[in-house]
């Protein structure tokens, strides 16, 4: 096989979010329908016009050595959490090129300079670079922490994963608002298919619950003001749907060249086809309201992948629970896939993690990955009245986990969009 057109296999998956502090507790929750919103009870919070939102479930103070923690941001935090996770899940036991302390562990390495590591975040080291103007004009320049600036950049969370792996192939960070994360994911395929890497570390990590970004969002008038119900505020395809429910976290997957894989033994979850990228060129937080780039996203994937329409059974949507983004994703599906179109179990998971902007790409290919493994959709919670234009445009998965097909190969798509009209389309395949 050409080192152009090599099979890549998702080997290890790692994630912290609003379900749970790592990737068994978080599935556990997207399968059981359970939310991870609630309340925002920090006394900033009393003056918002938005006092909810999907936060960690796991403070990474109960994980990472304070030492560590107090040296990275918060994105990196959890970008690091859910790499140590999925890097340990992949089987690898140490650094890359550092020595192995068994013949066993010495199966499990990997070349340092054919790793690399690629993490994203759609806003970076917000909350850094504003509590660290806080401490400024409150205390003084010397008051400033010396570690600010490694901890605000939007590359902290890579650099940070790169250094824990011993990445040399390359660590990189897109930054496409919220389709950042499926970015990575989909730079990371390229990286091993073309032949840069055989073993590359990517998702993506967001941590913006914070004064600023819940005012602006709330101003902008993005997420939802549902107060008084903050587990049933975010609701994908309601008739009644008002916004996102702000969420944080991070999501990771180990990927790997399917010959490196095979010759360590590496057990694997899912193939990874490939991606489909494209603009919409219509508005900065606007959706083209007819799916077109959304659409044009989709015929990448399938015009530069082997993949079969028929194969598809799955789609874990983008789903934000925003009046205009939810019906143009569907329209998109429809416009591509045609009929095919009504055999995708279509799972809204934002519905129960809420939306982690540059993290909800990686959070939701784990998601995916785990639905073909497992062979289950988790289901879109709290939709009373569906939508009729979603009714007629797709087959939601509606209250309860749905089964997916036991025999044969199945695959599914991870759609991810973010405001500057970036769109990416990841697609998963069973083994």
């Amino acid at each position: 096989m050409s080192p152009t057109n090599r099979t890549v296999v998702v080997t290890g998956i790692g994630a912290t979010t609003p379900l749970g502090g790592d990737a068994a507790s978080t599935w556990e929750g997207l399968v059981a329908g359970k939310s991870g919103a609630g309340p925002l009870t920090q006394e900033w919070a009393a003056d918002q016009a938005v006092r909810i939102a999907a936060q960690i479930a796991v403070d990474p103070s109960e994980v990472l050595p304070r030492p560590q923690a107090r040296k990275l941001d918060r994105s990196a935090q959890f970008a690091l959490i859910a790499a140590q996770e999925a890097w340990a899940d992949a089987g690898f036991t140490a650094r890359a090129g550092e020595p192995q302390s068994s013949a066993a562990d010495a199966a499990g390495t990997v070349n340092p300079d054919r790793l690399g590591a690629v993490i994203a975040s759609g806003i970076g080291g917000v909350t850094t670079l504003l509590d660290q103007y806080d401490v400024l004009k409150e205390k003084g320049v010397r008051r400033v922490s010396p570690h600010t600036v490694p901890m605000l950049m939007p590359n902290g969370p890579s650099a940070n994963v790169g250094l824990y792996v011993g990445a040399r192939a390359g660590v990189h960070t897109p930054v496409s608002a919220c389709a950042s994360g499926a970015e990575a994911i989909g730079y990371a395929i390229e990286m091993i298919r073309t032949g840069r890497a055989d073993v590359v570390v990517a998702g993506g990590t967001e941590a913006a619950i914070h004064p600023l970004p819940i005012a602006a969002f709330g101003n902008m008038m993005a997420m939802s003001k549902n107060n008084d119900d903050p587990e049933g505020a975010s609701r994908p395809y309601d008739k009644a749907r008002d916004g996102f429910v702000l969420g944080e976290g991070a999501g990771v997957i180990v990927l790997e060249s399917a010959e490196h894989a095979a010759a360590r033994g590496a057990r694997v979850y899912a193939e990874a086809v490939g991606q489909g990228i494209s603009a919409d060129a219509h508005d900065i937080v606007q959706p083209e309201p007819a799916g077109r780039g959304i659409a044009a996203a989709l015929s990448h994937l399938m015009d530069s992948t082997d993949l079969d329409p028929a194969e598809i059974v799955h789609v874990n949507a983008h789903a934000t629970s925003t009046p205009a983004g939810d019906i143009a994703e569907l329209k998109a599906l429809r416009q591509v896939f045609g009929d095919h179109a009504d055999h995708f179990a279509v799972s809204a998971t934002k519905s129960m993690t809420g939306h982690l902007l540059g993290g909800a790409g990686g959070v939701e290919s784990v998601a995916t990955v785990l639905a073909l493994y497992h062979r289950i959709a988790p289901p879109t919670i709290n939709v009373e009245n569906l939508d009729p234009e979603a009714e007629a445009n797709a087959d939601v998965v509606l209250g309860e986990a749905r089964k997916l097909p036991v025999e044969g190969r199945i695959a599914a798509l991870n759609d991810s969009f973010g405001f500057g009209g970036h769109n990416v389309v990841l697609a998963f395949r069973s083994v």
